[in-house]
């Protein structure tokens, strides 16, 4: 069962919150990426860590929350990893504080 808790707690950051709305359009905030369509494949970290002008670890801490939460999905390729948004998770969050506030 997902932990609501955790996935509000997920939400409380101007960070997260940017990432969750580039990766809503991936391909036009991340067209640049040469590995493969943002859209089909995900947006590699490295990409999301220049975006932000943060360090890896600090990015990479972002993204794993987000993931615990359910809100974003981790598609390995290689030693490369990409994220894209999990829109069925985030539908149902929008569900539940809809029906619950």
């Amino acid at each position: 069962m997902t932990d609501r808790l955790e996935q509000s707690k997920a939400l409380a950051s101007d960070v997260r919150l940017s990432i969750l709305k580039w990766l809503s359009e991936p391909d036009v905030h991340f067209s640049h990426q040469v590995t493969g369509k943002p859209s089909e494949i995900g947006v590699c970290v490295t990409l999301i860590t220049q975006k932000l002008a943060m360090a890896q670890p600090t990015v990479s801490r972002h993204l794993e929350i987000l993931r615990r939460a359910e809100f974003i999905t981790l598609n390995k390729i290689g030693r490369w990893s990409y994220f894209a948004r999990n829109e069925a998770a985030i539908a149902e969050f929008k569900g539940w504080i809809n029906e619950h506030l």
